[in-house]
């Protein structure tokens, strides 16, 4: 499943994740300096696979600290050579003189300043990532640290004499074995559970280290902040250097950390927010402090310190083992111990935040009503929207003039960089990116619409159109089942669930807010929790059910598409549909609950949210499995292409290959479409484009007669 809360699809965060994600798995592999940025000619005007493919993917925005210029990497993709290539560039803070900074044959990101007028970044040398650093104008380059592994993130302390540098150590709770007569075996042994975690074995584990840095060079010798310890910080999979902070005087780190292994790992979401001292090597943990009863047990990550140093916030959910829980801002006052929530008037998610200028409130970024929107909240929980347009903020960071220097997308637009006014609200467009393509384009008209449910209830659902759409037509229309299970359908801009280029295909898409998403309060999001077959599979049926009494949708030729937890859905509603749905598609979806139980690495989602192991009978197990999809195969009649990932370790690819034969058995037309090296998203360029071709031909075969 895919609804982690830290960047994350909160389809969210999807953009900054995958990125990550794809530096994870190609860090070392040298990209063509010939992959950049791309002067494709739209043919028609039709959004297409390979126009989204061409553009370039905004990241790692970072403001100088004198705010007068913002350093930013894009990434560039060439489906031809089945690669991409990533470069830094930097513009003044209102968008003027942007220009390319690296143009070496390898990737380079992660800028950071170390002054006014130089740039730390990460490239790799000799095969090897290392911190390097440059001046604004791209020019004397050099190298600053020199260590035997790579160096996977790193953070400077304010006064630039020491440097965080995230660094993988080998787990010591894996047991190797080895045969001398067998040096060709590849079989791996494991003991407990968390063996594997989203794509990997886990193998090793990323650990803090900080060494001192004198301006020229990192020193060689390094201190491991979790030195003989068997966890990992910043926490896999998707945890990156957002998840340390150092405290202005440069004494202290905070450090995100869920001190758990095995067993008690996968069954925990417990972690918690270390204060690590660097001169005494004394760590405190700010979550349970002895003598309190205030003991956060859920998901605490995301500490930053207040200018003065006296507070720390962090990002932090209740309860242990719901991992969907709302995310709510927390405070602490280190003079004092005393700790609250300042979002506690927020019913819902605070997906980022920064501390204001005078120290006493916030900016954060809240997902709301199928928006993640500015707002600024105050140490006493008042909350005043800033910017609520229709469009998903995805970072921040303060600038000049009272304004922040944010990222920005929506269903219509591709990720670029803006400014905000946050005493008007005012955005303004910082990057230019990819307007040589939007140019091109015609937009497409996007419908906020409000469905009532079974239950009385209003859903906010999103209708997007095709270009030049013409409601004296009738047009084919597709369901849109969103994953998470608890991920909103906000404005997000997806380069593979992209609803633009489905409506660029001749399609209306509807894509409703059901039951169990964020931003609508918390008693919407919970109510799928042990009802998976139940009012969120209502609540879909309702927003077809109701966009389909317009003229202009073809009543006859409905499709049905969702990933993850949308895969589930599918899967269901293929047994459930009452001829509703010419045909269907179910990527990485569940298809059989009690087989997901056991397969999946993260216990603590099936133990909260399907109310445990199968075995166990009791009147939220008993229900819950037996809305599994597996049981209802026996009503299938429409045809269905079930799409997976082998590497997918959330959701195995034995769930699809189960599906796509139950369908085949049961003499229902159906497709498999398996990728041996993608895991539970679709990263690289060719199999991105395979998987659209894939997509739209199965909806045109069925829905286009």
């Amino acid at each position: 499943m895919d609804k982690r809360r830290f960047t994350a699809l909160n389809v969210l965060v999807a953009a900054a994740v995958v990125t990550a994600l794809f530096f994870m798995i190609t860090k070392k592999e040298d990209s063509k300096v010939n992959i950049g940025k791309s002067d494709i000619r739209v043919e028609d005007g039709r959004l297409t696979p390979e126009v989204l493919w061409s553009m370039g993917r905004i990241g790692g925005v970072a403001v100088s600290p004198d705010a007068t210029r913002i350093a930013y990497q894009v990434s560039y993709y060439s489906v031809q050579e089945n690669a991409s290539h990533t470069v830094i560039y930097v513009m003044n803070d209102d968008g003027s003189n942007a220009r390319q900074l690296t143009r070496t044959a390898v990737s380079e990101h992660s800028p950071a300043w170390i002054d006014n007028d130089h740039i730390a970044f990460l490239s790799v040398k000799d095969g090897v990532q290392q911190i390097w650093s440059m001046d604004v104008d791209g020019k004397h380059r050099k190298q600053l640290s020199f260590m035997d592994k790579d160096v996977e993130g790193f953070l400077f302390s304010p006064d630039m004499s020491n440097v965080l540098m995230v660094m993988s150590v080998p787990n010591p709770l894996v047991k190797e074995t080895q045969y001398e007569d067998l040096p060709k075996a590849s079989g791996m042994i494991a003991d407990d559970m968390m063996f594997r975690h989203w794509d990997a074995w886990v193998t090793s584990l990323p650990h803090p280290f900080i060494a001192a840095f004198d301006g020229k060079k990192v020193s060689e010798h390094t201190v491991d902040l979790l030195q003989g310890e068997p966890y990992e910080s910043p926490m896999l999979p998707f945890g990156g250097i957002e998840q340390f902070a150092w405290s202005p005087d440069g004494r202290n780190v905070a450090y995100t950390c869920r001190k758990k292994a095995g067993s008690e790992y996968t069954r925990s979401t417990d972690s918690d927010i270390y204060l690590y001292n660097i001169q005494s090597g004394q760590v405190s943990n700010l979550c349970k402090l002895p003598g309190t009863d205030d003991m956060n047990m859920g998901y605490d990550t995301n500490p930053k310190f207040s200018s003065d140093g006296r507070y720390i916030a962090w990002q932090s959910m209740e309860r242990d083992g719901y991992e969907s829980d709302i995310n709510r801002l927390y405070v602490m006052d280190l003079k004092d111990n005393r700790k609250w929530w300042a979002s506690n008037n927020f019913d819902s998610n605070v997906d980022d935040f920064i501390w204001a200028q005078d120290k006493n409130y916030f900016y954060i970024i809240g997902s709301w009503q199928g928006r993640m929107s500015l707002f600024s909240v105050d140490f006493d929980g008042n909350i005043i929207p800033i910017n609520t347009e229709a469009c998903d903020y995805n970072s921040l960071a303060m600038g000049r003039n009272n304004r922040m220097i944010v990222t920005r997308q929506s269903m219509q637009f591709a990720t670029e960089i803006y400014s905000v006014d946050v005493k008007r609200g005012l955005a303004e467009k910082l990057s230019h990116e990819n307007d040589h393509i939007f140019s091109q384009l015609p937009n497409v008209k996007i419908e906020a619409r409000s469905v009532k449910t079974t239950d009385g209830m209003d859903m906010l659902t999103w209708v997007v159109f095709p270009p030049n759409f013409d409601a004296t037509k009738k047009y084919p229309t597709i369901l849109f089942c969103e994953g998470g299970p608890q991920s909103m359908v906000s404005q997000f801009w997806s380069y593979r669930w992209n609803f633009r280029i489905m409506a660029a295909q001749g399609y209306i898409v509807v894509a409703p807010n059901r039951r169990g998403l964020p931003g609508f309060g918390k008693k919407w999001l919970e109510d799928i929790s042990g009802d998976y077959g139940g009012q969120c599979m209502k609540d879909l049926l309702s927003a077809i059910d109701d966009v389909s009494k317009e003229p202009y949708v073809d009543k006859d030729r409905l499709g049905c598409v969702g990933a993850s937890f949308g895969g589930y859905s599918v899967y269901w509603l293929a047994g459930h549909h009452e001829g509703r749905f010419k045909c269907f598609i179910a990527h990485d979806g569940i298809f059989n609950l009690e087989q997901q139980y056991v397969e999946t690495e993260e216990m603590w989602f099936p133990q909260w949210d399907l109310g445990g192991p199968y075995w166990e009978k009791n009147s939220v197990t008993e229900s819950t499995y037996a809305t599994s999809p597996h049981l209802f195969a026996d009503k299938w009649d429409t045809p269905i292409l079930c799409i997976h990932g082998e590497k997918d370790y959330r959701i195995l690819y034995s769930q699809a290959v189960s599906a796509f034969q139950a369908a085949r058995l049961r003499g229902v037309p159906a497709e498999l479409l398996l990728f041996p090296d993608e895991n539970h998203w679709v990263l690289k360029p060719q199999n991105g484009v395979l998987w659209q071709r894939t997509y739209f031909n199965w909806l045109d075969r069925w829905l286009k007669r």
